[in-house]
């Protein structure tokens, strides 16, 4: 019986922990640059959504995330906020998808 007590608050304890995870503070977008950049959902609030993207790309992480970029730069996004980038189902095979900003 004591151990579901302490199961159950640990549980609770995770589950209102993760709601400020949800909350952001509005912060300003860095200046434009020559190439699309990377920015948080925090730094999105005042910008206008172009679209979204997506990549396939075999490597690791870091490949896909550069052709996250550099398809952002091909579209003429200023920022873009990465959505996900996951491994699939065959090993080193990268899936990464970005909202786009102007």
């Amino acid at each position: 019986m004591n151990l579901s007590r302490i199961l159950t608050s640990l549980m609770l304890a995770v589950l209102l922990s993760g709601c400020g995870a949800l909350h952001t503070t509005p912060e300003p977008p860095p200046p434009p640059s020559a190439k699309a950049q990377e920015i948080t959902r925090a730094q999105a609030g005042s910008l206008q959504k172009m679209g979204t993207i997506s990549v396939q790309e075999r490597g690791s992480p870091m490949d896909a995330a550069r052709a996250l970029q550099q398809k952002a730069d091909a579209s003429g996004a200023r920022y873009y906020v990465v959505l996900m980038n996951d491994e699939t189902v065959v090993p080193g095979m990268w899936y990464s998808q970005a909202i786009l900003y102007r």
